[in-house]
Protein backbone atom coordinates (compact mmCIF):
# COMPACT_ATOMS: atom_id res chain seq x y z
CA UNK A 1 0.00 0.00 0.00
CA UNK A 2 0.79 3.71 -0.50
CA UNK A 3 1.71 5.64 2.53
CA UNK A 4 3.01 9.05 4.09
CA UNK A 5 5.59 9.69 7.07
CA UNK A 6 3.55 11.72 9.55
CA UNK A 7 6.17 11.74 12.54
CA UNK A 8 8.44 9.91 14.60
CA UNK A 9 7.94 9.56 18.20
CA UNK A 10 8.94 6.63 20.62
CA UNK A 11 6.37 3.96 22.72
CA UNK A 12 6.94 1.55 25.16
CA UNK A 13 7.13 -2.15 24.92
CA UNK A 14 5.74 -4.38 27.71
CA UNK A 15 9.04 -5.26 28.56
CA UNK A 16 9.51 -1.52 29.52
CA UNK A 17 12.29 -1.17 26.62
CA UNK A 18 11.47 2.49 24.76
CA UNK A 19 11.32 1.70 21.32
CA UNK A 20 11.90 4.67 18.57
CA UNK A 21 9.42 4.28 16.43
CA UNK A 22 7.82 6.01 12.98
CA UNK A 23 3.91 6.82 12.25
CA UNK A 24 2.65 5.93 8.69
CA UNK A 25 -0.53 7.66 7.89
CA UNK A 26 -2.06 5.22 5.15
CA UNK A 27 -3.40 6.28 2.17
CA UNK A 28 -7.18 5.95 0.35
CA UNK A 29 -5.70 3.32 -1.39
CA UNK A 30 -7.78 1.17 -4.48
CA UNK A 31 -6.55 -1.87 -6.12
CA UNK A 32 -7.10 -0.64 -9.96
CA UNK A 33 -5.58 -4.00 -11.66
CA UNK A 34 -4.84 -7.43 -10.56
CA UNK A 35 -2.27 -9.22 -12.58
CA UNK A 36 -1.85 -13.30 -12.77
CA UNK A 37 1.16 -15.56 -13.38
CA UNK A 38 -1.39 -17.45 -15.86
CA UNK A 39 -2.81 -14.46 -17.94
CA UNK A 40 -1.00 -12.23 -20.55
CA UNK A 41 1.06 -10.51 -18.11
CA UNK A 42 2.73 -13.78 -16.91
CA UNK A 43 3.17 -12.91 -13.51
CA UNK A 44 1.68 -11.83 -10.15
CA UNK A 45 0.75 -8.09 -9.00
CA UNK A 46 -1.81 -5.65 -7.61
CA UNK A 47 -1.92 -2.51 -9.38
CA UNK A 48 -2.53 -0.09 -6.52
CA UNK A 49 -3.83 3.64 -7.00
CA UNK A 50 -3.67 6.50 -4.43
CA UNK A 51 -7.61 8.10 -4.28
CA UNK A 52 -7.07 12.04 -5.22
CA UNK A 53 -9.64 14.44 -3.75
CA UNK A 54 -9.36 16.46 -6.76
CA UNK A 55 -10.08 16.09 -10.21
CA UNK A 56 -6.79 16.17 -12.48
CA UNK A 57 -7.18 18.14 -15.95
CA UNK A 58 -3.82 16.59 -16.96
CA UNK A 59 -4.86 13.22 -16.73
CA UNK A 60 -3.96 11.31 -20.01
CA UNK A 61 -7.15 10.21 -22.10
CA UNK A 62 -5.88 6.36 -21.43
CA UNK A 63 -5.22 6.31 -17.87
CA UNK A 64 -8.85 7.96 -17.02
CA UNK A 65 -10.03 4.65 -18.97
CA UNK A 66 -7.75 2.66 -16.95
CA UNK A 67 -9.52 4.50 -13.68
CA UNK A 68 -12.34 4.21 -15.06
CA UNK A 69 -13.51 0.56 -14.17
CA UNK A 70 -13.12 1.13 -10.25
CA UNK A 71 -14.83 4.34 -10.24
CA UNK A 72 -12.11 6.33 -10.25
CA UNK A 73 -11.24 10.07 -11.72
CA UNK A 74 -8.08 10.73 -11.04
CA UNK A 75 -5.14 8.87 -8.03
CA UNK A 76 -2.33 11.03 -6.58
CA UNK A 77 -0.03 8.05 -7.77
CA UNK A 78 -0.27 4.67 -9.57
CA UNK A 79 2.21 2.07 -8.05
CA UNK A 80 2.67 -2.06 -8.72
CA UNK A 81 3.35 -4.55 -5.85
CA UNK A 82 4.52 -8.01 -6.88
CA UNK A 83 2.37 -10.50 -4.41
CA UNK A 84 3.14 -14.49 -4.37
CA UNK A 85 -0.57 -14.84 -4.74
CA UNK A 86 -3.26 -12.35 -6.39
CA UNK A 87 -6.35 -14.24 -5.72
CA UNK A 88 -7.08 -12.75 -2.38
CA UNK A 89 -7.20 -9.05 -4.52
CA UNK A 90 -10.48 -7.93 -6.38
CA UNK A 91 -10.36 -4.51 -8.48
CA UNK A 92 -12.07 -1.72 -6.65
CA UNK A 93 -11.01 -3.34 -3.51
CA UNK A 94 -10.22 -0.93 -0.51
CA UNK A 95 -6.58 -1.28 1.23
CA UNK A 96 -6.21 -0.02 4.71
CA UNK A 97 -3.93 -0.78 7.88
CA UNK A 98 -6.11 -3.74 8.44
CA UNK A 99 -3.78 -5.77 6.49
CA UNK A 100 -1.19 -5.57 8.82
CA UNK A 101 -0.49 -7.16 12.02
CA UNK A 102 1.63 -6.41 15.04
CA UNK A 103 4.61 -7.83 14.43
CA UNK A 104 4.75 -8.55 10.85
CA UNK A 105 7.89 -7.78 8.87
CA UNK A 106 7.51 -5.68 6.13
CA UNK A 107 9.41 -3.33 3.48
CA UNK A 108 9.16 0.28 2.51
CA UNK A 109 10.45 2.16 -0.22
CA UNK A 110 10.99 5.68 -0.72
CA UNK A 111 13.26 8.53 -1.26
CA UNK A 112 15.63 9.98 1.15
CA UNK A 113 15.99 13.32 1.96
CA UNK A 114 17.94 15.71 -0.70
CA UNK A 115 21.21 17.25 1.05
CA UNK A 116 22.27 19.57 -2.08
CA UNK A 117 26.12 19.26 -2.72
CA UNK A 118 28.01 17.72 -0.17
CA UNK A 119 31.57 17.27 0.29
CA UNK A 120 33.69 13.69 1.37
CA UNK A 121 33.50 14.19 4.68
CA UNK A 122 30.12 14.49 4.85
CA UNK A 123 29.20 12.07 1.92
CA UNK A 124 30.95 9.35 2.63
CA UNK A 125 32.46 10.06 6.34
CA UNK A 126 36.24 10.43 5.25
CA UNK A 127 38.19 11.80 8.41
CA UNK A 128 39.80 14.71 6.62
CA UNK A 129 43.08 16.00 7.14
CA UNK A 130 45.38 16.79 10.89
CA UNK A 131 43.33 19.93 12.82
CA UNK A 132 46.77 20.83 14.32
CA UNK A 133 48.44 24.07 14.18
CA UNK A 134 49.58 24.68 10.77
CA UNK A 135 47.78 22.03 8.86
CA UNK A 136 46.51 23.42 5.59
CA UNK A 137 44.47 19.98 4.76
CA UNK A 138 41.27 20.76 5.86
CA UNK A 139 38.54 18.62 4.74
CA UNK A 140 39.65 17.81 1.13
CA UNK A 141 39.21 14.26 -0.15
CA UNK A 142 43.53 13.56 -0.63
CA UNK A 143 45.10 11.80 -3.23
CA UNK A 144 43.44 9.58 -5.93
CA UNK A 145 46.03 7.36 -5.92
CA UNK A 146 46.12 7.21 -9.47
CA UNK A 147 50.15 7.89 -11.15
CA UNK A 148 51.19 6.95 -14.84
CA UNK A 149 49.10 3.85 -14.43
CA UNK A 150 46.04 4.33 -15.61
CA UNK A 151 46.68 8.22 -15.68
CA UNK A 152 43.07 9.33 -14.48
CA UNK A 153 40.64 8.47 -11.68
CA UNK A 154 38.38 5.31 -11.93
CA UNK A 155 34.88 5.56 -12.54
CA UNK A 156 32.57 5.10 -9.07
CA UNK A 157 35.41 7.00 -6.84
CA UNK A 158 34.01 8.77 -3.69
CA UNK A 159 34.12 12.08 -4.52
CA UNK A 160 32.19 15.38 -3.49
CA UNK A 161 28.79 15.68 -5.27
CA UNK A 162 24.88 15.42 -4.58
CA UNK A 163 23.67 13.90 -1.79
CA UNK A 164 20.17 12.36 -0.54
CA UNK A 165 17.24 12.04 -2.39
CA UNK A 166 17.75 8.83 -3.69
CA UNK A 167 15.49 6.01 -3.90
CA UNK A 168 15.83 3.76 -0.56
CA UNK A 169 14.31 0.38 0.31
CA UNK A 170 14.26 -0.78 4.29
CA UNK A 171 13.75 -4.73 3.51
CA UNK A 172 12.45 -5.80 6.96
CA UNK A 173 11.01 -3.21 9.15
CA UNK A 174 9.17 -4.39 12.02
CA UNK A 175 5.03 -3.68 12.54
CA UNK A 176 5.07 -2.52 16.69
CA UNK A 177 1.44 -1.75 16.73
CA UNK A 178 -1.79 -1.18 14.15
CA UNK A 179 -4.25 1.64 14.79
CA UNK A 180 -6.86 0.20 12.62
CA UNK A 181 -9.55 3.33 13.67
CA UNK A 182 -7.06 6.02 12.44
CA UNK A 183 -5.58 3.98 9.37
CA UNK A 184 -2.03 4.06 10.67
CA UNK A 185 1.12 1.67 11.52
CA UNK A 186 3.45 2.24 13.45
CA UNK A 187 7.06 0.52 12.39
CA UNK A 188 10.25 0.38 14.31
CA UNK A 189 12.65 2.75 13.63
CA UNK A 190 13.39 5.61 11.02
CA UNK A 191 11.50 5.51 6.93
CA UNK A 192 13.08 7.06 4.36
CA UNK A 193 12.28 10.96 3.75
CA UNK A 194 11.35 13.66 5.91
CA UNK A 195 7.94 13.94 7.78
CA UNK A 196 5.40 14.41 5.99
CA UNK A 197 7.03 14.61 2.60
CA UNK A 198 7.15 11.93 -0.50
CA UNK A 199 4.74 8.79 -0.27
CA UNK A 200 6.17 5.67 1.10
CA UNK A 201 5.27 1.94 -0.53
CA UNK A 202 4.85 -0.45 1.94
CA UNK A 203 4.43 -4.12 1.35
CA UNK A 204 4.55 -7.37 3.65
CA UNK A 205 7.61 -9.49 3.55
CA UNK A 206 6.74 -13.34 3.12
CA UNK A 207 7.84 -15.44 5.90
CA UNK A 208 9.27 -17.78 3.67
CA UNK A 209 11.26 -15.51 1.51
CA UNK A 210 13.59 -12.68 2.25
CA UNK A 211 12.89 -11.31 -0.83
CA UNK A 212 9.30 -11.72 -1.97
CA UNK A 213 6.26 -9.53 -0.75
CA UNK A 214 2.96 -9.54 -0.33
Amino acid sequence: MIARNIGMTQIFLESGEAVPVSVLQVGDCRVVQVKNAKGPDGYNAVQVGLESRKKFKRTTRPLRGHLKRVGLDAVDLLREFRVDDPEGYEVGQKLDSSLFEEGDLVRITGTSKGKGFAGVVKRHGFSGGPGSHGSHFGRIPGSMGASATPSRVYKGKKLPGRMGGQRVTLSRAKVVRVMKERNTIIVKGGVPGGIGGRYLLVSKVSSTSRGKSQ
